[in-house]
């Protein structure tokens, strides 16, 4: 937990940015029967009825202190998926960055390993070598500042049915060009001196 708090605490840094990365998977929902719009007076009336259409992934990456995010929405959400999430990241979006330190949670398919299973060795490890990898601890994914993000993407955009996976990819480039353009920083307050105080049960007494 100190160690993910300290990365917060760095000041900001174009050469090493930090980010975080998250992703979650979210069912595509097609209506049963058409909704009944809105008129004066009264809500749009939705039938309780849905059909399943299958599942969607969703990759978040967020840089607090720059103000920046990108979603990608995938098929899958394998070591593939995400190994090439990773080097969009580190080869288009931060190409002119030294290293980025990237905070995110330690699902299986989060790891070098992936690199290596998607790329060959030499791109593996070009990759590897420029990624400064910090894993948020069991049961605290709530210090991940792209799970928060993801959150807010979910009640702000993704809380209607959507039935294809090409509509919600439409639905959420739009409100990631919206984030973008207002520049939304994350003020992270929380920090290491502040988890021994309200979190002292969780550290060992000596």
């Amino acid at each position: 937990m100190e160690d993910v708090l300290e990365v917060y605490a760095r000041p900001y840094d174009p050469g090493f940015p930090v980010l975080c990365m998250d992703e979650s998977s979210i069912q595509l929902i097609g209506e049963v029967q058409e909704p009944i719009p809105a008129v004066p007076g009264q809500p749009v009336l939705v039938d309780d009825e849905y059909v399943r259409k299958g599942v969607a992934n969703i990759f978040v990456e967020v840089e607090p202190l720059g103000g920046k995010r990108e979603v990608k929405i995938t098929e899958r959400r394998t070591q593939i998926d995400w190994a090439h999430f990773i080097q969009e990241m580190l080869e288009e979006r931060y190409a002119d960055a030294t290293k980025v330190v990237l905070i995110m949670d330690n699902l299986n398919t989060h790891s070098v390993a992936s690199l290596y299973l998607a790329f060959s060795p030499d791109k593996a490890r070009k990759l590897a070598n420029r990624l400064e990898i910090h894993y948020t601890p069991k049961h605290g994914s709530w210090l991940n500042i792209a799970e928060i993000e993801l959150s807010a993407l979910k009640r702000q955009c993704l809380s209607v049915r959507i039935d294809c996976i090409e509509k919600m990819r439409i639905k959420i480039m739009a409100w990631n060009c919206d984030r973008n353009n207002r520049q939304t920083k994350v003020d992270w307050q929380f920090k290491a001196v502040d988890a021994r105080i309200r979190l002292k049960r969780l550290y060992p007494k000596l």
